[in-house]
């Protein structure tokens, strides 16, 4: 029998309060309140308690009929009522939370008649005349911290998505059905296969499956993920499935009067379970007292930090991006530059607070860095570009062991960082490490891109509001930085951002990129007019200041940015021997420099962001400027809307064609030979599978079904999981020849979601391999052209 979850319900007032659960507390006449509303019960009117007692009695005569349900209870010690008196012994009082669990169980034990909970919904529905005025609560609570729009992260930052906060706002999905609730209580049902009809209704609120004759439930239940009551009361369970660890949006889980022992630990990534209803069954002594003493957040705690190390996932293969024929075309002197992005998750965002599903161990900064640490180095790309990296992380662990592995580096934290006076919490302030191989590219100049100030000195938006009102409370920033090669003269340009995650600022998010974008313009307009590298003697070449910059290279400067050079003279040598250098090439024009665009855009695929990087245009009209004003982006304030425009002409190292991946038809398998140009210190896979995404029942991802990007997510937590990071390149001069694949899917669809005990942040490491094309008129070109970008 179905019935409408969003229809009314029980309320407060006919909660049965009968003589033997009025718990006294020594000295008090009072009896116990009822128990905090529960999104399964109904609501009642006061004239209407006729009706509730004719339901106890419908559960009185089921309960006679059904043997079935006749097993013994285990219950607590019994409540027995104290009054202080002279000379009588002091009573310890029950804890309220377990007081409101005892009667919690009293009411689902009267709702052993079949169908109770859905008849009493129907009856209160018909009965019920609905008010025309809604009643709201005058005192409503405030939102936790980690749910505030303005909340702290103890350092000042802005709040941070979170295991119940998403970084992007979701499209709305079509209403599947008009009711959100199945009751199936009490009709003596023994087995609930796996192939039950009921695991596809993923749109389910809540399930009653109590007082029935279970004796297993099936995996499969964890499909149900949009589930925050789950009642298998009255029957007789002696285990059950860690998959329940899934359900991740319960908030009541009723397990009343079964046969269970034990708890999985798998349950310990309920963080959003209030109540685990577990009398009335032979639990663990260890685990009843913990759950009667310090209530159900406690025992999910136990449950989360003391679970058992899961299998780790297979490695990400290695997919190659460019045919078998072209990768025979290349020549052998083809130059190639190896990239890696990585959001690492910052220290003071990284709690159980806003991660309530990660062991506490597993979110140790100390646990966290050796595995960022040891993925980086592993890959061995030539340029590292990570977000989220503070001043303490940034200066005291990743210099020192980058610099060892032959790194140099720039970084910069977030602007407010230059105005805190507390020592302290300014080394808290997370920003962005771009780290470059040494041996192979020279630092020419470096940009700090702060967002605020960028928009402070354009003229047309200094007479729009929004721009004092949205854009300049955010100290987001970019950095920009000018390489060349030390063999080739070959130039390059890598940006580096983290853009703000907020969904309600669609609108400033276009506004920084499209800053950056003109930011990354004027820079390569500079780099070209430098004269063509004339190759001086190979210890000169050592220096990474460029050119005698050295205030633009080495060591602190005005912006608060810092550059780091190995500390041992060797560790800046090249590690084989330098090939015969070829004639440095010529740039007549800025579009002709290679550059790559990597960050956290907190953007999906189908953005305004996206949709303005992938094209070099947006319309002024777009919505995700949501009616905000910003000058000549979108026109008003005096000034005449031309949109978003670049000639960057960059392309997202994941968005290829899908016929070139393996296993597509007609595209060959990859073999030993397709990955040997990826470099030594990288482990190129065997096989390369086709790009797949975990099992779209227990799926989250907030992507476009017809998304171009081949991972599946970047960015995976119980909220959320999408792709939000990208590499971008420019495609004029820059082609992606392979990419770092998904996440093993099989694992992934047994995961609540990152940081993990495998996976140190909420975020995935991306990489790619890019192999450079001369400029026009230097040597034949390997591959074909692009147009020009209008």
């Amino acid at each position: 029998m179905y019935f409408n979850g969003g229809g009314q319900k029980l309320g407060q007032d006919s909660w049965p309060r009968q003589s033997h659960l009025q718990v006294l507390s020594p000295g008090a006449q009072q009896p116990v309140g009822p128990p905090p509303t529960s999104p399964g019960y109904g609501i009642y009117t006061q004239p209407h308690h006729h009706h509730l007692g004719q339901l106890h009695h419908l559960g009185g005569q089921q309960q006679q009929q059904n043997s079935i349900n006749n097993h013994n209870h285990y219950p607590s010690p019994p409540i027995q009522h104290h009054v202080m008196g002279q000379g009588s012994p002091a009573s310890v009082p029950l804890a309220q939370h377990w007081q409101q669990q005892l009667l919690k169980c009293e009411i689902v034990r009267s709702s052993r008649s079949p169908h109770h909970r859905a008849r009493a919904s129907a009856m209160a529905s018909r009965t019920v005349a609905k008010s025309a005025i809604p009643i709201t609560n005058p005192n409503p609570k405030p939102l936790p911290e980690e749910l505030s729009d303005s909340s702290p992260l103890g350092n000042g930052n802005a709040s941070h998505p979170s295991s119940t906060v998403a970084p992007i706002a979701e499209p709305p999905k079509p209403r599947v059905s008009t009711w959100t609730a199945l009751d199936m209580g009490g009709v003596n049902i023994k087995n609930l296969p796996s192939t039950s009809g009921l695991f596809s209704f993923t749109f389910l609120q809540n399930l009653y499956l109590n007082h029935n004759a279970l004796t297993s439930i099936p995996p499969e239940i964890a499909q149900l993920r949009n589930l925050e009551l789950l009642d298998l009361s009255g029957n007789s369970l002696t285990t059950l499935p860690p998959e329940l660890g899934l359900l991740v949006t319960l908030k009541e889980f009723f397990l009343f009067d079964n046969q269970i022992m034990v708890i999985p630990p798998e349950f310990g990534t309920l963080h959003q379970l209030q109540t685990l209803g577990v009398e009335g069954n032979p639990l663990d002594s260890s685990l009843k007292n913990l759950i009667t003493k310090d209530g159900t957040p406690a025992l999910i705690a136990y449950l989360r930090d003391s679970c058992p190390v899961p299998t780790p996932p297979q490695n990400r293969p290695w997919i190659p991006l460019i045919t078998p024929a072209e990768q025979e075309a290349l020549s052998p002197d083809t130059e190639t530059i190896s990239v890696v992005c990585y959001n690492i998750l910052c220290q003071r965002a990284a709690t159980v607070r806003l991660y309530g599903y990660t062991p506490s161990w597993a979110l140790a900064w100390d646990y966290r860095r050796e595995l960022i640490l040891n993925e980086i180095l592993a890959h061995g790309a030539d340029f590292i570009c990570l977000q989220e990296v503070d001043v303490t992380s940034y200066e005291d662990y990743f210099v020192k062991h980058l610099n060892a592995a032959g790194y140099e580096s720039v970084y910069w934290p977030k602007s407010r960082a230059k105005t805190m006076s507390n020592e302290a919490e300014r080394r808290f302030v997370d920003g962005l490490a771009t780290f470059f191989r040494a041996d192979k590219y020279q630092l020419i100049e470096k940009h700090l891109i702060e967002f605020s100030a960028v928009a402070m000195q354009r003229e047309d938006f200094k007479k729009t509001e929004d721009l004092f009102n949205r854009v300049l409370g955010k100290d987001h920033i970019a950095t920009c930085c000018a390489f060349e090669n030390r063999d080739t003269g070959t130039r390059i340009l890598v940006a580096n951002v983290h853009i703000l995650w907020d969904p309600k600022f669609s609108d400033v998010k276009m506004v920084h990129v499209a800053l950056m974008a003109e930011e990354v313009e004027k820079m390569a307009e500079r780099f070209v007019k430098l004269p063509p590298r004339l190759f001086p003697e190979p210890e000169s070449a050592v220096n990474g200041n460029g050119n005698g910059n050295s205030s633009a290279a080495d060591g602190m400067d005005g912006n608060g940015s810092s550059s780091s050079s190995p500390s041992s003279p060797n560790a800046s040598q090249p590690s084989s021997p330098r090939k015969p250098r070829m004639k440095a090439p010529t740039y007549t024009s800025a579009s002709q420099i290679p550059l790559i665009f990597c960050g956290d855009f907190n953007s999906i695929p189908g953005s305004g962001v996206y949709e303005f990087l992938s094209s070099g245009t947006l319309s002024k009209d777009h919505p995700d400027f949501l009616g905000h004003v910003y000058g000549k982006y979108t026109g008003g304030g005096g000034e005449k809307g031309l949109g978003l425009r670049t000639w960057l002409g960059l392309k997202s190292a994941y968005a290829v064609n899908p016929n070139l991946l393996p296993g597509a038809p007609g595209s060959a398998a990859p073999s030993h030979s397709a990955s040997s140009s990826i470099p030594a210190p990288r482990t190129p896979s065997i096989s390369a599978p086709p790009p797949s995404s975990p099992s779209s029942a227990l799926k989250k991802s907030a992507s476009a079904p017809t998304s171009p990007e081949i991972l599946s997510t970047t960015n995976y937590t119980s909220s959320f999981s999408g792709v939000l990071d990208y590499i971008w390149y420019s495609g004029a001069n820059l082609t992606a020849s392979a990419v770092l694949g998904d996440v093993d899917p099989v694992y992934l669809s047994k995961v609540v979601g990152f940081p993990n005990v495998h996976f140190p942040s909420d975020h995935i490491c991306i990489m790619t391999e890019l192999c450079v094309k001369p400029p026009r008129g230097e040597q034949k070109e390997t591959f074909p052209r692009p147009s020009p970008f209008s």
